[in-house]
């Protein structure tokens, strides 16, 4: 990667040796509003085909300095006005120039469809475009919000702090499936496997623009675009100068019910300065803090009508549910067999041998994590324009943040840093990029083994734990009667719940607090087996997670030497750094028993790479006097641990009348397993989760020596009710069901989508619709499976090694059995594994969106969303997760200048109710619905404006996704100084 940056340095000086040297020429001149004859300030003035321009001042003159020979085109833009070209044929100056209005309905060009300028009407898939003007107008908070009401996008809100898109289906919190960019640079944190766009991305007074590509764009772009991807793009240093000041003040919980009503600010501040149209540079900071949103719904995962729990006593229903799992509950975790107790040899009605499945207390995740949070992001670029041709860039770009987000477990996010450097060459037909990017994790920590362990230190081993519970038990019986009945069960279990926590940790407590606190320093997730309240704390909930990311991409577009079709080719490459932290990732060079220890120097072995190379070429063509546009690419991708794959995409639009566009597409797309996916190795204490990738299942046999879980939990439930022993065990040895799992592969994916983009009723109705449908081959997903210790599966040892008894004792062992088979069964090792579906998965929906100018510049627009999965007539190895209501809708009304200095904006968003899946929590999310408004009071004179608003006014609380935070109101005023020292 170093030879590459070299070689983009070398490139660079030898296109600054061969630009011309030619004598300068002056051009200026004056721009006004056609219609009021107001001169209008910040005009983009280009000239045409070349990277060099200016803008205008507050008075609209401008001065354009250039070696560009005679005659030349300028092209001077500005947003709510129609383009206009002037040829430039003589030495002049005063330039009189008359923008006119035009509404913004079809005019806006977009670049992420086909990675050149191109009029978004004639886009060959489905794309839109947030622009400033529209940002401005949005009655959402920031403009990262403002995502959640472009047509077809879902966004997922895990913390104040991070939020992710997505469109199509197969939502996560972590979005592997969907790709964001800012000017080109990849915001993927490559261990945490979370795309960061809102936490380190541009600030509320540097975006320019987002572009929104619903469905693949593997084609051109790559790995992890199979769904979607946003592209945001910043202001330029040279067309956007001055300094700019920005403050927000909000409250949110106004109604007290998960916390007191918290205070949330912004502060943001931007200063861009151009000498003589060859340098230019800006800088951006800001800063957010505020409360969270908090995860705090008590539902039960576990009803006592599973076999999981225990449905032959119904008195244990509801809130007597002893084997209670809650949506937002950590070490409760009875529905994945993780937390619980078998209590053995009861006597219930008379009838004895009975066993009841217990699980442990836990802690509510409110109880493990601070609502605190802050974003402080910084930026700043250079721009050189090394001829009239060419303009070289460098940026860089750091974001340090708190928050939740969701992956297998919950994750609390504490002080994660993320930078990157980005060096880009661009000249008129090519540009090459290199970026590194650098992520550390902090003072972050996972929920899970934080409760796990809580309850390990200071409630004892499962074990101990389970024996307090039965004598418990047996004490309330013989002091109610002496016996045990469905009648007195409910009580008897609250009663021995309550004297087996006797010596656990309250939270709020000072004990509670110290033995968290020392738990979330360790880098160790084990759960070790302890009898001793308070003991020595071994096993942590640390999260340490290290990688760097090297990237290089070029594009040349090949106009000027082939004349037959518009050619454009690229290539790109990527390598990630993993440095191993012995609990996440480690060095699999190393012995297995070593993998999870340190060296001698500190470190956890070798740095680990995972790499991937490409190249894509892009044929355009149009036909029958430019009606019909062919698009066709095709993109190598390699990745030296799987097979090579070539992505295909063809499209064709045609433009019927000017006005209505009609195209289709197909395209192909592949996704190699990101990191974590491809190389995790997170010992979780019960479950370990495993990547993709063979070198990790090398020793350890969870691909060809384990039980699905399905199968173990219908095997323990049949045993339970046969007395736990294991001659029961035996008896029920074939509900057991091998999982043989397959061979990692890329997930792949075939797209098909119609499309419609038209204006009508002389330019006040705009029509987008698009309909799709994608076939998933390979689906990538976890898997929870369980490996019988020392055994192989089938042989009466791996049966028994199965039985549900209290693991946090080895060997696993039942305390009123004297079987000689059970004291030789060494228990089971449990793997949560990334590996691909069995079926192919077919999904298909479409999306209408309308935009309409009612009457001079009100506008009214909406959108209608449709998103549906075809089931398929055998189960798979996991469970896919959908996680995409059928119905989505919200429609706008605003103006955004109601007079010269007053603008206002509603939104209304409606979503249908729909399950979530999920590893953690799997339930049904509820339909809801919100109002958002702003009222926008520009202060010309002071170069201000003030923004009144807020999201969700009627505080109707609601959930984007099961075990996610409760999102209510969040009300704001915003001040923004704009165009100082200019």
């Amino acid at each position: 990667m170093k030879q590459a940056f070299l070689l983009l340095l070398a490139v660079i000086f030898l296109t600054s040796v061969h630009g011309q040297e030619v004598n300068l020429i002056e051009v200026s001149g004056r721009v006004t509003d056609q219609e009021k004859h107001e001169p209008l300030a910040d005009v983009s003035i280009q000239i045409k085909g070349t990277v060099q321009g200016t803008i205008t001042s507050k008075t609209g003159e401008f001065t354009l300095r250039t070696k560009t020979k005679l005659p030349f085109t300028l092209v001077f833009s500005s947003i709510g006005f129609k383009e206009q070209e002037l040829e430039v044929k003589s030495l002049g100056s005063n330039l009189q120039v008359a923008l006119a209005t035009q509404s913004f309905l079809g005019n806006e060009v977009v670049i992420t469809a086909s990675r050149v300028p191109e009029n978004l009407l004639k886009s060959p898939v489905a794309i839109d475009k947030l622009d400033i003007r529209a940002i401005r107008q949005t009655a959402a908070p920031s403009f990262y919000d403002a995502l959640e009401n472009i047509k077809g996008v879902q966004m997922t809100t895990s913390s104040l702090t991070f939020k992710v898109p997505n469109t199509r289906g197969f939502n996560i919190p972590n979005n592997f499936r969907f790709m964001q960019l800012v000017d080109g640079v990849d915001m993927q944190a490559a261990t945490l496997g979370v795309p960061l766009g809102n936490a380190i991305g541009p600030t509320e007074l540097d975006i320019q623009s987002v572009e929104i590509t619903p469905g693949a764009a593997s084609a051109l772009y790559g790995m992890n675009a199979v769904n979607g991807m946003a592209n945001l793009l910043t202001r330029d240093p040279f067309t956007n100068q001055g300094l700019s000041v920005y403050h927000k003040t909000g409250v949110n919980h106004v109604d007290n019910k998960d916390h007191d009503a918290g205070i949330l600010t912004e502060t943001a501040i931007r200063y861009a300065k151009a000498f003589k149209n060859k340098f230019a540079f800006k800088i951006n900071a800001s800063y957010m803090q505020g409360i969270d949103w908090i995860s705090n719904t008590r539902l039960d995962q576990n009803p006592n009508n599973k076999n999981t729990a225990n449905p032959a006593y119904p008195a244990l229903n509801g809130d007597n549910n002893i084997a209670f799992d809650g949506w937002n509950k950590y070490g409760d975790d009875a529905l994945q067999l993780s937390n619980t107790v078998s209590i053995t040899d009861l006597t219930i009605d008379d009838v004895s041998g009975r066993t009841l499945t217990v699980a442990r207390t836990g802690y509510w995740e409110k109880d493990l994590v601070d609502p605190k949070v802050d974003n402080l992001k910084f930026d700043a670029a250079l721009h050189y324009r090394l001829n009239s041709n060419t303009l070289l860039s460098y940026s860089y770009r750091i974001g340090k943040m708190d928050g939740v987000f969701q992956r297998g477990n919950k994750v609390k996010l504490d002080n994660v840093v993320v930078q990157n450097h980005h060096l880009q060459l661009k000249g008129i037909n090519y540009s090459i990029n290199a970026y590194v990017s650098r992520e550390r994790t902090g003072n972050s920590y996972n929920v899970k083994p934080l409760a796990d362990n809580m309850d390990l230190y200071t409630g004892g081993s499962g074990t101990a734990w389970a024996a307090k519970y039965k004598a418990a038990l047996n004490a309330y019986a013989s002091a109610n009667g002496g016996e045990l009945t469905s009648a007195n069960l409910a009580a008897a279990t609250a009663y021995a719940r309550q004297q087996a926590d006797a010596s656990r940790a309250e939270p709020g407590t000072a004990r509670f607090n110290r033995v968290k606190d020392s738990i979330i320093r360790i880098n160790n997730w084990d759960i070790k087996s302890s009898t001793i309240p308070d003991a020595p704390v071994t096993g942590g909930a640390a999260l340490i997670q290290k990688s760097n990311i090297y990237h290089v991409e070029g594009q040349w577009n090949l106009n000027k030497y082939v004349k037959v079709a518009d050619i454009l080719v690229g290539a790109d490459a990527r390598v990630y750094e993993l440095i191993p932290d012995g609990n996440n990732f480690v060095d699999f060079s190393r012995p297995i028993a070593e993998r999870n220890l340190p060296e001698k120097d500190g470190s956890y072995g070798s740095n680990v790479y995972y790499k991937k190379f490409g190249g894509f070429v892009q044929a355009t063509k149009t036909f029958f006097d430019d009606k019909l546009k062919i698009f066709a690419s095709l993109r190598y991708d390699y990745n030296p641990e799987f097979d090579p794959k070539f992505t295909p995409r063809v499209a064709a639009v045609y433009t019927l009348k000017e006005h209505h566009n009609i195209r289709f597409t197909f395209q192909q797309g592949y996704r190699f397993p990101a990191l974590f996916e491809a190389l995790s190795y997170v010992n979780n204490g019960r479950v370990k989760r495993v990547g993709i990738l063979p070198i990790i299942n090398e020793g350890l046999g969870f691909r060809e020596n384990s039980y699905t879980q399905p199968s173990v939990a219908a095997f323990n439930a049949a045993v339970k009710a046969a007395g736990n022993t294991d001659q029961a065990a035996l008896a029920n040895r074939d509900l057991l069901k091998p999982a043989n799992l397959p061979d990692g592969r890329p997930e792949g994916i075939n797209s098909f989508e119609i499309g419609y983009k038209g204006v009508l009723l002389h330019n006040k109705l705009f029509i987008d619709f698009d309909a799709y449908a994608n076939v998933y081959d390979g689906f990538l997903g976890q898997v929870q499976v369980y490996v019988p210790k020392g055994a192989t599966i089938g042989s009466d040892t791996a049966v028994i090694a199965m039985i549900d008894r209290n693991r946090d004792a080895q060997p696993a062992k039942d305390a009123t059995s004297t079987s000689p088979a059970t004291a030789a069964s060494k228990g089971q090792d449990r793997y949560r594994v990334y590996t691909n579906a069995i079926n192919k998965y077919t999904t298909y929906g479409s999306s209408l969106g309308i935009t309409y100018n009612v009457h001079k510049t009100y506008a009214l627009s909406g959108n209608l969303n449709y998103n549906e999965i075809k089931g398929n007539a055998t189960p798979d190895l996991f469970v896919t997760g959908f996680n995409t209501p059928k119905w989505t809708a919200n429609v706008s009304f605003g103006n955004r200048a109601i007079t010269k200095e007053l603008g206002f904006n509603v939104t209304w968003r409606w979503q249908d109710a729909f399950l979530w899946e999920s590893p953690l929590v799997t339930g049904r999310v509820a339909a809801y619905q919100t109002v958002d408004a702003q009222v926008t009071y520009r202060i010309p004179k002071v170069f201000s404006t003030i923004k009144v608003g807020g999201t969700d006014l009627l505080n109707h609380r609601y959930l984007q996704y099961a075990g996610g935070p409760t999102i209510g109101g969040l009300y704001y005023v915003a001040i923004t100084v704009d165009g100082l020292l200019k």
